[in-house]
């Protein structure tokens, strides 16, 4: 059986940032990957996206992206930037690794794997959030004459049949898939929910600029008054371009965008939809406002707000005055349904005592509620900034000191390292 006493799941940047951690407490582990480096971003993402971050917040600990400051990086330059910090920490990963178990062992865990069994005293799981897709339940109704794709399953407009798409989602992902198949020259309809409306750009600055200097990104887990919905907060409307532009239902709408409510039923080939629409779209609108007020109240009491561009405010969602409540596919043609509803972590491979009753995993701040066990990537699990790629500095220094005081705590029973030395003497005499 091979030993360490680390296991860290995953190397993308969250499992290379912890190991970049680990190896400077100098403890012994290894990283498994179940594909390549940077498997996610290399196969399961759309072949145009670019990151909505701009590239001066693409850092990992010690390193930083190096392209113009105000970009925004493309699905190569996040696969580049991700394989050389990996050669850059000299990250001990193992690739075409799946571990297919986790489970307690005496006072650490046994890790199965397609490739041999471990022993190990701390687990880390930095798999991400975007293990499985979000499929609501209603999908298994569509007509088998509907190709139905998720987000993690959509590459290029060549993939779509030529006939009309519905998306359903309206968050980054569901406004730039509508706006690049629009662009294609199909005709889109897009079911929307519950969404946070922003600018690209306001004042002159990248709208992550203003959420960093307002401290936002930065807001902790334990300081927000109910964290189950702050973690539930759908992903803002933003597309990162050259351009710096602006992506939202308006600019939808004057691309010939069909905009409808929340899907909330099918019915043979006729779909429903939710009579909320106006409300939405009027309570995104408002909270819009609302942080834009918050916005121009920090620059007024700032030195630097003499340097920003003029307040401005934006027009209202134009939704029609009785929005559509049904459609029916075969006579909009509607040929491909694509589901862009989010996406959960996959943790189907633990077999330990660590979710609630409603099959979340339990932990505080990225801490699991097992000893030794820790996960990185989640929406909002230290910082609001957490799922982003410059969310793991932070995050990893935090966990990374954590784990290496727990596995020095002289009430834990004694190290792996020790213990194979004791062994070896044993074995010896």
């Amino acid at each position: 059986m091979n030993r360490t006493d680390v296991i860290v799941i995953g190397a993308g940047h969250s499992g290379l940032a912890m190991s970049a951690r680990l190896a400077a407490h100098s403890v012994e582990h290894v990283v498994f990957e179940r594909g390549e480096v940077a498997n996610s971003w290399r196969h399961e993402r759309w072949d145009s996206l670019r990151l909505l971050t701009p590239n001066w917040q693409s850092r990992l600990p010690g390193y930083r992206f190096d392209g113009p400051p105000d970009g925004f990086m493309t699905m190569p330059e996040v696969i580049q930037f991700i394989d050389r910090y990996a050669a850059f920490v000299g990250a001990p990963v193992r690739t075409g690794v799946n571990v297919t178990s986790v489970r307690q062992d005496g006072d650490g865990f046994r890790v199965m794997t397609q490739g041999g069994e471990w022993r190990c005293r701390a687990v880390v799981m930095a798999s991400g959030a975007h293990g499985i897709p979000n499929v609501p339940a209603l999908a298994a109704s569509l007509p088998a004459s509907v190709k139905t794709l998720t987000a993690r399953d959509y590459k290029h407009p060549g993939q779509i049949d030529d006939a009309g798409v519905l998306i359903v989602g309206a968050s980054a992902t569901g406004l730039q898939l509508a706006d690049e198949l629009r662009a294609s020259g199909r005709e889109v309809t897009l079911a929307v929910g519950e969404h946070i409306r922003m600018p690209r750009v306001y004042r002159g600055r990248d709208i992550q600029w203003w959420l960093y200097v307002a401290g936002i990104l930065d807001q902790r887990f334990d300081a927000v008054e109910d964290l189950v919905r702050a973690r539930r907060v759908p992903s803002p409307q933003l597309i990162g371009t050259p351009e710096r532009a602006t992506l939202d239902l308006n600019a939808l709408t004057d691309r010939g965008v069909q905009v409808v409510g929340r899907l909330v039923g099918i019915d043979g080939r006729r779909l429903q939809f939710s009579g909320t629409l106006r409300n939405e779209c009027a309570m995104a609108d408002l909270k819009l406002g609302r942080m834009l007020d918050n916005f121009d109240a920090l620059a007024d009491a700032s030195s630097v707000g003499d340097m920003l561009g003029t307040p401005q405010r934006y027009a209202a969602t134009r939704i029609d005055e009785s929005p559509r409540l049904a459609i029916d596919l075969a006579r909009e043609r509607i040929g491909t349904v694509i589901w862009a509803t989010g996406f959960r972590p996959d943790f189907s491979f633990l077999q330990l005592p660590a979710f609630d009753h409603k099959g979340r995993l339990r932990h505080h701040g990225g801490i699991v509620d097992v000893p030794g066990l820790y996960v990185l990537g989640l929406n909002f699990m230290r910082r609001r900034k957490s799922s982003f790629i410059h969310g793991a500095e932070d995050d990893v220094r935090d966990l990374g000191a954590h784990l290496a005081a727990w596995l020095e705590d002289s009430s834990n029973v004694v190290p792996l390292r020790a213990r194979h030395a004791r062994r070896a003497a044993n074995s010896r005499g």
